[in-house]
């Protein structure tokens, strides 16, 4: 058992943070989008900045927290004995929760680009998408969609 703890404490943190990135870049569109009209606007790039987009978690944090909690408990429980073993497995909770909250929300993580885009009409709007392309100031590119669903695709 002690040999397959530190397997199964890997295996744990590494599934912790699974998080659907792919729908933030410009290049995957979701289901509802494939197939539907969406407005189209030109514009040219006026500044570009490296961001990071933190993604949500699709169990809302309960992988990381909850699996390094008892991993975190089991690695303690491991250690001295009597009182002082319950005091080595609330800590390993303890600090296995935190560790492994920390490690699901790094791997939620996305690199990404704010572009502030001057549109053919003079508006100025920003849009913020996964770095799955390269863009830079002065280029021409075509904002896909409306709203809070906007794409930067290049002209």
């Amino acid at each position: 058992m002690k040999r397959l703890l530190p397997v199964l404490a890997i295996g744990a943190l590494t599934l912790a943070g699974c998080a659907n990135t792919a729908p933030l870049g410009g290049n995957v569109y979701t289901g509802s989008q494939a197939g539907a009209s969406q407005t189209v606007t030109f514009g040219t790039i006026e500044a570009v900045r490296v961001v990071q987009i933190q993604a949500d978690s699709r169990a809302g944090g309960i992988i990381g927290t909850g699996g390094g909690a008892v991993i975190g408990g089991l690695l303690g429980r491991q250690v001295g004995g009597g009182s002082g073993r319950d005091l080595a497995t609330a800590a390993g909770v303890i600090g296995g929760a935190v560790g492994g909250s920390r490690i699901e929300e790094a791997a939620n993580r996305v690199d990404a680009l704010e572009m502030e885009i001057r549109r053919d009409d003079g508006q100025r709007v920003v849009v913020v998408q996964k770095a799955d392309q390269r863009f830079q100031t002065g280029q021409r590119v075509r904002l896909i969609g409306s709203g809070a669903n906007v794409t930067v695709a290049p002209y």
